[in-house]
This record gives C-alpha cells, sequence and structure tokens, in this order.
C-alpha cells in the first residue's frame, strides 16, 4: 500500500510518501480502506518529536493519524462478520497509522457512517466532533448568551458558531482575513472580525455595550487577553488550546478578572471526560457528534488534500492557512 512515514522527527518534509506493506488485523480487529483521514495540529507536534500529553511520542519510523473512515475490507480473529464491507469511521486513539490506503482499528471503536456524511465529514466528527461536544458542556448556551468565537473558521469554531446559533445564542466570531471572517458569517456568525484589524474590539464593544458571556479560547496570546476584556461580569472563560501561545495575564490582570466574576474553565481532558458521565465517555461524544451531523444540526467544514501532499497539509495547518478540519483523501 501507499502510506506517509515519519523516519526522523522534524519539519514536515520529513513526511514522506512511500511503499510499505498493508496492516493485517488482529483479534478483534478490522482492516479499513481509508477514504480519508484526519489531520491534527496535535500531529505536527508529535513529528516535530514535542509530545502532547497525554499522547505519546511515537516509535520511529511511524504512520501518522488517528482518524480514518472507509470501508471494512477484512477481520481478524473472534470479529463479527457483520462489520465486513460496511462504511466506518474511527478514532484510532494512541495507535496511529491513519495517513495511508489501509489501517487496522478495533472493531468495538467503530462506529457506522450515517448516511449523509461523506467520508472526510465523517472523519471531522469523530475527533473534531466530539471534542466540540465535550467543550459546549461547559458553555450553557442558550438566548440570553453571547458567545466570542475565536479561530471561528477552524474545524472546532465552525461548529461552535453553528451550535451557538442553533442554541439561540448572539455570535460574535473572530477570524483572520477576509475569507475566514466570510466562512463564519456564512455559518451564522452575527458579527463576524477580522482580529487582525488594529479596531476589532472597538468593533465588539459598540455593537455589544454588555459584553460577551462565554469566551471560547484556543488561541491564547494578545488576542485572547484582548478578548477577555470583553466578557461581562460573571463570563465564562473556557481555555481549549493555546495555538497563539501563552496567555501571560499580568496579577493586575487577574486580580481585574476575579473582580468582575469571570471564571476559567480548563475543559480539556480529565474535566471533559468527567462531565459526560458515562463508563466509556469518548464513545458517548463520538456518537452525539455524528448524530449532530447526520441530522444537520452540525455541518464540518473540511479542506481536502491528497494523501501524498500530507507534508503540504502540514505546513498549511502550522501557518494557519487552513479552514475547518484538515483531511487527506488517498
Amino acid at each position: 500500500m501507499r502510506a506517509v512515514r515519519l523516519h526522523a522527527f522534524g519539519p514536515a518534509e520529513n513526511l514522506s510518501y512511500e511503499s510499505t506493506p498493508a496492516p493485517l488485523p488482529g483479534p478483534g480487529q478490522v482492516r479499513i480502506a481509508v477514504a480519508a483521514a484526519g489531520v491534527h495540529l496535535l500531529d505536527t507536534s508529535l513529528r516535530k518529536g514535542i509530545q502532547g500529553p497525554p499522547t505519546p511520542l511515537p516509535e520511529l519510523p511511524t504512520i501518522p493519524g488517528r482518524e480514518v473512515a472507509g470501508t471494512v475490507d477484512a477481520l481478524g480473529p473472534d470479529t463479527d462478520p457483520a462489520w465486513l464491507g460496511r462504511a466506518v469511521v474511527v478514532h484510532l486513539g494512541f495507535a496511529p497509522g491513519g495517513y495511508a490506503e489501509y489501517a487496522v482499528a478495533d472493531a468495538a471503536r467503530l462506529h457506522p457512517v450515517p448516511e449523509g456524511l461523506d467520508p472526510a465529514e465523517a472523519v471531522a466528527m469523530i475527533g473534531t466532533g466530539r471534542t466540540t461536544l465535550g467543550i459546549l458542556q461547559f458553555a450553557d448556551l442558550g438566548p440570553d448568551s453571547t458567545a466570542l468565537v475565536p479561530a471561528a473558521a477552524g474545524g472546532i469554531g465552525t461548529l461552535l458558531v453553528q451550535y451557538a446559533k442553533n442554541a439561540g445564542a448572539t455570535v460574535i466570531a473572530l477570524a483572520g482575513g477576509p475569507a475566514k471572517t466570510a466562512l463564519a458569517a456564512a455559518n451564522g456568525a452575527d458579527l463576524a472580525l477580522d482580529y487582525t484589524a488594529p479596531d476589532w474590539a472597538d468593533t465588539v464593544r459598540a455593537h455589544h455595550p454588555g459584553g460577551a458571556t462565554v469566551l471560547f479560547d484556543s488561541i491564547g496570546g494578545d488576542t485572547a487577553r484582548t478578548a477577555l476584556g470583553l466578557l461581562a461580569p460573571g463570563g465564562r472563560h473556557l481555555v481549549f488550546g493555546w495555538s497563539g501561545g501563552p496567555l501571560g495575564l499580568t496579577d493586575a490582570e487577574q486580580d481585574a478578572l476575579t473582580a468582575r466574576g469571570v471564571r476559567t474553565h480548563h475543559v480539556l481532558g480529565p474535566a471533559m471526560l468527567r462531565a459526560v458521565g458515562a463508563p466509556d465517555p469518548l464513545r458517548v461524544l463520538e456518537t452525539r457528534a455524528l448524530a449532530e451531523a447526520a441530522a444537520g444540526r452540525l455541518r464540518p467544514a473540511v479542506r481536502r488534500y491528497p494523501l501524498a501532499e500530507a507534508a503540504t497539509a502540514h505546513r498549511d495547518l502550522e501557518s494557519r492557512a487552513t479552514t475547518g478540519k484538515v483531511v487527506l483523501e488517498p
């Protein structure tokens, strides 16, 4: 089969498109003829040799990728034969192997691809979708809410905008450049602003003087620091990333937020899983995400690349040149 392999940690150019033996499924496993493989920002860190807790660094050489959709073409021993030939989507967990024409997965983790979703959309929902719904457990959105969404044209940001609008909230979307702000507006944002413009915060204050009730913070850095100043008293600051660098609040800034009753919640990891309140919380969130997409309430934006162009996909993702979920297609 053809696959993308990493032989040494480093730049995107280290991703090599080459031939390698197709994997064989073990007991309780299936092999999937991959139609779409998800690319995550975490993949770029692991490629560089930077561990992203709790995901360990892979042993080299490795085939990156932890989200795939396609058709089951082979079964391992003791695997339900009903899976053979079915269109499925799965998150592989800590086991990589997605950037390939074939991938192996535990049958217990499979989901049927809902009717009406193509493989790339299903891949977006199995990873990015489940994370989005996990974050939203802490948002308490409704008609009285005003949601401030930086990175609103990204994979998670796109879904947050849609969900907030479905909940009746007012949505202020931030994105970099006119194409991305146009996408956020098309997804339903009431106000879509370019956060690279120097006066974006003044525009928010002019349109929404009461402030936002919740800030979905995936970026940190200067943009998030400015956005925190736009939260209403008692607002929620939901942190699930820091792509723009650390927040770096001074003691005085933190004291001012505390005085206004602004609450910061780090919502990924154990906090998100505990909030689900189920024995297998990740599967619960995956099931919910796929159901939301199947019902048409959430529609992921997808940026597609040929499998052979995985290095380009990594470079574009790292430089913020993409919108939506980045997906490789063999």
